[in-house]
């Protein structure tokens, strides 16, 4: 049997010579990776410039300062490229459509539930970017304008996302599966005027009334001065007239020239929301080339993604792994696949067969999704051609070994490295992750990204080289959100307010790095349970429980204890075939306590038929918590299934 320990992927002559990472190191005389990743923290005033000249990027006037701290206590103000001025939507689109050589190639795949495809060129694209960008211009949108997008994973999405770009008007990409107050309350907070939408979406073969809870939402929306609708079906939907517009009779009319909007490096690109499952939702603000920066470094140099890629990560637009992969596929000429749907409808064969039928090279998922996989077998793997994989990556939440290693095993067939990534909506991209040139253990999210000064910080706040600890970043970096939108101080509280060291950025992960320097992901630290003085992270306890024959899913939290400070509760969902027995339920608590050491012993373990999860597959333990302690669930509206709550119980009076 494998051990974490051991390495399980190294990099092969075809990934190293091949990579993009690779050339950069090339042409700067810089012999190894580690060597690399030293001298692009030591120097990041050298490594971002340099990064982005090799990765292509063009600026329609080059930056002054590459880095102003603005009179930062740390770097909490950090301004990048004072003085440059480009276009995200150049880079991505304008240039490869009027390209001849590129014009024709796919910018994207488009599949529904139902089996439709539609496949779209560069130049499509960028036509039809242009007849939106001259519709929205006639609406009154301009530089600055926010704009919403509460579209489903359809072509216009597209469409809408370059022509807010060449505008210059600011996006708010909002999950279509919210309802009207999580929309509402992002509008308002933006201060949106125009609102993209379609009358339905379609998820599980059911159709969605986009626009019955767009009209519900605009209600607290002053701001609001239309939204236009795509038609996708022919159910009549209640109409204001002025405010809403067909999408059909607004912007295929309009001309397909358009000329770019060319923006500085500091101006506002996009407004990405974090979750909201509890609290007011946070409004991260992503600035043109900051952003730009971090995608790009990050889909070249740690995915070497090229013009004849096909990437599909299981995401949605609300997701800051959807802009993500939009820019960052669109900027090197590749092609990316959208999907409309579960991605386990009709059944769990789905994506796999996505994958052989329009031989994707990139493939991202979730380990719940893995998980989910992992309890078909693997016999109905075998049917499909997946040659095509050069990498599979992941993100969200971290991996147990058994599925890591079933994915590792039967969907790469051990030859393609896991590209397991980890970071967050507030930097719109990754603080870890390996690249084609990071040998692997399993779970391992291998070393920091480049240009990422990453420390591990113990519980009173020193740094430490080996062992676990909390994720922290040392110095800036371009992506870093300006904060968050109308409330700068939470933005200080958040990150740089950590009263056992206030001089670092605090992420909020729990982190291990092993004497080799691989680095593997232990969740969220606020999800870290204290037992009479043992810590341990709710994912080690749930990778435990994994390692049992009998358990398919989990999710562990903690809760207060009067003697301990905090006990361990557990939530199992079992494999199929197997029962539920007080038997088998003191087995699991025997099984943890073996594993863990008797102090984590659990106190309880539940079986449950499900867990409420988000749309993108991540458990919501926060509203496990809050349900067995009796407290209210919070915000829900991410959540994709909110009745799995249902099956929760609410424990004993602790």
């Amino acid at each position: 049997m494998t051990k974490q320990s051991e390495v399980i992927w190294k990099p092969t002559r075809a990934y190293i010579e091949g990579a993009r990472v690779k050339g950069f190191m090339d042409q700067w005389g810089i012999k190894t990776y580690q060597a690399l990743y030293k001298r692009s923290i030591a120097d990041i005033t050298w490594f971002w410039p340099a990064a982005m000249d090799y990765l292509g990027v063009h600026w329609h006037r080059r930056y002054d300062t590459v880095l102003d701290l603005d009179g930062s206590r740390t770097f909490e103000r950090a301004r990048w490229f004072i003085g440059g001025k480009l276009s995200i939507a150049y880079n991505c689109l304008d240039r490869h459509a009027l390209d001849p050589a590129a014009a024709n190639r796919l910018a994207f795949i488009w599949e529904t539930e139902d089996g439709r495809v539609e496949k779209w060129t560069y130049l499509e694209l960028f036509r039809a970017a242009n007849q939106c960008a001259n519709a929205l211009k006639a609406l009154g949108v301009k530089k600055g304008v926010t704009v919403g997008l509460y579209m489903p994973m359809i072509p216009e999405l597209l469409v809408a996302f370059w022509a807010c770009m060449k505008l210059g008007a600011p996006l708010i990409p909002i999950f279509s599966g919210f309802g009207a107050k999580p929309l509402a309350v992002r509008l308002a907070d933006a201060g949106a005027r125009v609102l993209l939408t379609a009358d339905v979406g379609f998820y599980k073969a059911k159709p969605i009334n986009l626009k019955k809870t767009c009209d519900q939402a605009a209600k607290h929306v002053p701001s609001l001065e239309h939204i236009v609708v795509v038609q996708r079906s022919k159910r009549k939907i209640a109409w204001e007239k002025g405010r809403d517009l067909w999408w059909h009779e607004v912007v295929p009319p309009q001309s397909d020239a358009f000329e770019t909007t060319v923006l500085d490096a500091e101006d506002l690109a996009m407004i990405l929301y974090s979750s909201g499952t509890t609290g007011k939702p946070k409004g991260t603000l992503h600035r043109v080339a900051g952003v730009f920066a971090q995608v790009t470094k990050e889909l070249g140099f740690h995915f070497d993604v090229k013009p004849d890629s096909r990437f599909y990560w299981i995401t949605n637009i609300g997701w800051m792994m959807g802009p993500w992969q939009i820019m960052g596929v669109q900027h090197f000429g590749g092609c990316f696949v959208i999907y409309e749907g579960n991605p386990l409808y009709p059944d769990h064969e789905r994506v796999i067969d996505m994958v052989a039928r329009h031989r994707i090279t990139h493939l991202g998922v979730s380990p719940t999704y893995c998980r989910s996989l992992k309890t078909k077998g693997e016999e109905w793997l075998r049917k499909y051609d997946l040659s095509c994989l050069k990498f599979l990556g992941s993100t969200g939440e971290p991996f147990d070994p058994e599925s890591y290693l079933w994915v590792f095993q039967h969907i790469g067939r051990s030859q393609v490295p896991i590209i397991n990534i980890s970071g967050g909506t507030e930097m719109c991209g990754c603080l870890v992750s390996p690249s084609p040139l990071t040998p692997l253990k399993p779970c391992s999210v291998g070393m920091p990204g480049l240009g990422m000064a990453v420390g591990i910080a113990d519980d009173n706040g020193k740094l430490i080289k080996v062992g676990k600890g909390h994720l922290v970043l040392l110095k800036p970096a371009p992506s870093l959100t300006r904060g968050f939108l109308g409330d700068w101080q939470r933005y200080l509280d958040t990150y740089f307010s950590w009263e056992k060291n206030p001089d670092v950025w605090y992420h909020g992960d729990y982190i291990r790095r092993d004497e080799a320097g691989q680095l593997t992901l232990h969740g969220r630290s606020d999800d870290t349970i204290n037992v009479a003085g043992v810590r341990t992270g709710a994912g080690e306890v749930e990778s435990a429980l994994m390692d049992h024959d009998a358990v398919r899913e989990s999710a562990v939290i903690g809760v207060p204890d009067r003697l301990k400070g905090s006990d361990i509760v557990c939530f199992v969902i079992l494999k199929d075939r197997v029962k539920p027995s007080e038997a088998l339920r003191t087995e699991l608590i025997q099984h943890v306590a073996k594993v863990m050491g008797k102090n984590l012993r659990p106190r309880a373990v539940e079986f449950v038929p499900d867990l409420p999860r988000t749309r993108s597959m991540k458990i919501v333990r926060k509203a496990i918590r809050n349900k067995y302690l009796g407290l209210a669930p919070g915000d829900l509206a991410s959540v994709e299934n909110p009745g799995a709550l249902d099956h929760i119980p609410v424990g004993p009076d602790l």
